[in-house]
């Protein structure tokens, strides 16, 4: 099965992804990992990306689609796979199209998860990050034992650039105006579910999963 997860930053597509990928073992692919992990490793690709992240702004299509068409490419996302965070523009979603075409491939369900903006305003600007070992913690939601300290290593807990109110706020002006037209753009296709995205982790993942479920009865 080949899935798409839409919905805003901090809408808990990645959470819900990964008890997707044990459910129906099939790969998690996110984009904001992919990004994530070629700025850590400082690549031509990471320090271009990262000037756009730092900003709250969308990476551009041409470098995100390198890394989706790489990470598609591996063997373990050749009997279906979870696209968690990609596409994000209707130009992405008609690559995304043509790049499974070309091997005979298509997206099998999309599910939309829906939250509202104060709700992930406060989710995303919570978030702590360990500067050592990369844990990760919540203000509110999944406070550190030691205000500041990991729990793990006691290193030292730090808000990303991108999960500043400010930076929230922007990412969302963002998502309205750019992302959101891909809920008709899939909806026209036959494919989208939308899933309330409020509630504990596992409401909502028993939403998504009856979701799978129907899709899979109607196949």
């Amino acid at each position: 099965m080949r899935l798409v997860l839409l919905g805003p930053p901090g809408a808990g597509k990645g959470t819900q992804a990964k008890q997707l990928q044990e459910e129906l073992k099939i790969p998690q692919i996110a984009s904001g990992d992919l990004l994530r992990l070629a700025v850590r490793n400082k690549t031509p690709l990471g320090l271009q990306a990262k000037r756009f992240m730092d900003q709250g702004a969308l990476v551009p299509d041409d470098l995100v689609l390198k890394l989706i068409e790489e990470r598609l490419g591996e063997p373990d996302a050749a009997r279906g796979f979870i696209l968690d965070g990609f596409p994000r523009t209707l130009a992405q979603a008609e690559a995304l199209r043509e790049m499974l075409e070309r091997n005979h491939q298509s997206i099998d369900l999309v599910l939309a998860l829906v939250v509202p903006d104060q709700e992930i305003i406060k989710r995303i600007s919570g978030r702590r990050t360990c500067k050592d070992c990369g844990a990760m913690y919540h203000t509110i939601f999944d406070p550190p034992r030691n205000v500041g300290l990991c729990n793990k290593c006691n290193g030292e807990l730090y808000q990303r650039d991108d999960d500043a109110e400010d930076t929230v706020k922007m990412r969302l002006e963002v998502y309205e105006t750019q992302t959101r037209p891909l809920l008709n753009y899939y909806q026209d296709r036959g494919l989208l579910r939308r899933i309330d995205g409020v509630g504990s982790l596992d409401d909502v993942r028993r939403r998504i999963e009856a979701a799978v479920k129907e899709d899979g009865k109607k196949a």
